[in-house]
């Protein structure tokens, strides 16, 4: 197989450590987005960190709708009637992705929720 015609990769905001989106084969895989403002509860922090997923989307030349799949980690399962309410004002009905939430433990004790999103390009 000819590596020639393979489609190019792009790689998004990326340092020595981590890319925050892969594009690659009419896809674009998104690194956790956290909330930048830590302080917040599980609303505003959620709310943050899909503007980042919408903002990368829309870099990569997609949106929400093109959405396949979601990682949902949470910090404590106690936010997930919280963070259930800030998503489904995120996501478009009848264009949901397949999703799962589970509890973890984040890269510092002050993040809440990390969201990580697959979706096709436009």
């Amino acid at each position: 197989m000819s590596t020639s015609s393979a489609s190019p990769i792009v790689r998004l905001d990326q340092n020595h450590r981590r890319s925050r989106a892969v594009i690659a084969n009419g896809m674009v895989f998104l690194a956790g987005q956290v909330a930048d403002d830590k302080s917040g509860d599980i609303a505003s922090q959620a709310r943050e960190a899909l503007a980042k997923v919408d903002a990368l989307l829309a870099e990569a030349g997609t949106d929400r709708r093109r959405a396949l799949t979601a990682q949902i980690w949470l910090a404590d399962m106690a936010d997930f009637d919280g963070f259930n309410a800030v998503w489904d004002a995120w996501v478009v009905p009848g264009e949901t992705p397949t999703r799962c939430c589970g509890k973890v433990e984040l890269a510092g004790p002050a993040y809440r929720v990390e969201i990580v999103i697959t979706a096709l390009l436009a």
